[in-house]
């Protein structure tokens, strides 16, 4: 039986997660995008801190991924657009403009998103970003899986194991995106065998189950048949084994995104029933956490459902 305490800890829950230099350039282009970029803070660009921030980040691809994913969400079209004007030259301006033309591209406006990143990437050659906003792109338009592979290949030359690029991939193999269930898992398990110890990779097959997860309790699902007992079927146990000794209790240094792939951890843990285990997790999440995939307990509010789940399990 659960311990229930009252917790009145404030949870973190924004896309920069734990990333304190974000969250400062996240709140100083609040007043950008107030007035949509026009005329804000006329004596400092306003793409400045951006701009900053990514000279600062280098050629660490995993946090700059990261970083450019966030920023592309918040940044208004108008100001990606005016910072590539007046800085024609700038890589960091060709790929923060690609990532928020291919985050927001209509049917109509996707050819314009895929150039936008082509062109990012004929800026900065090494940088996988701009390959994986097209990535993105392909996985929003659900573009037939064959479609992908030369996209992929862009991406892993530079950067083999981006945690995010992974992630795009699996869920457009996904049955929710333009795969199968077959495609999905053949994927995770391929990935997650071949990565060293300590790669947030070692997570993918956790992914995987919680993607057609959420792909059975869809309604209408034609895989909805016996999802009760989705966290305890056969291999559950030994793809969140390898999730635990391949990367939470190895002594890697933490990634970008590693606050998601702790709540997807715990998530798997307490819908397996794992509590023990699931308590050096939350411990480590703190306050960080992520809708997703607490979202996905139906007829539940993903903030109560956590807090329930941590009760007791963060001392």
């Amino acid at each position: 039986m659960l311990r229930h305490r009252r917790q009145t800890r404030r949870l973190r829950i924004t896309p920069d997660l734990d990333d304190r230099p974000l969250r400062r350039v996240l709140a100083e282009m609040r007043p950008s995008h107030q007035l949509h970029g026009l005329g804000a803070d006329t004596g400092r660009a306003p793409w400045r801190p951006v701009a900053e921030l990514l000279h600062d980040t280098g050629t660490d691809w995993d946090r700059r991924t990261h970083r450019i994913s966030v920023i592309a969400a918040a940044l208004p079209p108008v100001l990606a657009d005016r910072w590539a004007a007046a800085c024609p030259d700038s890589a960091d301006a060709a790929v923060v403009r690609a990532h928020v033309q291919a985050d927001r591209a209509t049917e109509t406006g996707a050819a314009r998103a895929e150039q936008l990143c082509v062109q990012a990437g004929e800026a900065f050659p090494a940088d996988p970003t701009p390959w994986i906003a097209l990535l993105s792109l392909l996985r929003a338009r659900q573009v037939p899986v064959r479609h992908v592979w030369p996209v992929w290949h862009e991406i892993t030359v530079r950067d083999p194991a981006n945690r995010h690029a992974h992630h795009e991939l699996l869920r457009l193999l996904s049955p929710r995106g333009a795969g199968s269930l077959t495609l999905m898992n053949g994927f995770a398990r391929s990935a997650a065998d071949a990565a060293p110890p300590g790669s947030p990779l070692a997570l993918l097959p956790l992914a995987a189950r919680t993607e057609h997860y959420g792909h059975r309790i869809t309604p209408g699902s034609p895989d909805a048949l016996g999802v009760g007992m989705h966290w305890y079927e056969p291999g559950v146990a030994a793809d969140i084994e390898h999730a635990l000794d391949h990367w939470f209790r190895t002594a890697a240094a933490p990634h970008a995104q590693a606050m998601t792939d702790l709540n997807l951890l715990a998530f798997a843990l307490t819908r397996a029933h794992r509590l023990t285990e699931a308590s050096p997790v939350f411990r480590r999440i703190g306050p960080y956490m992520t809708p997703h995939p607490w979202n996905l307990v139906p007829d539940q509010d993903p903030v109560a459902t956590f807090r329930y789940w941590t009760a007791g399990h963060t001392r």
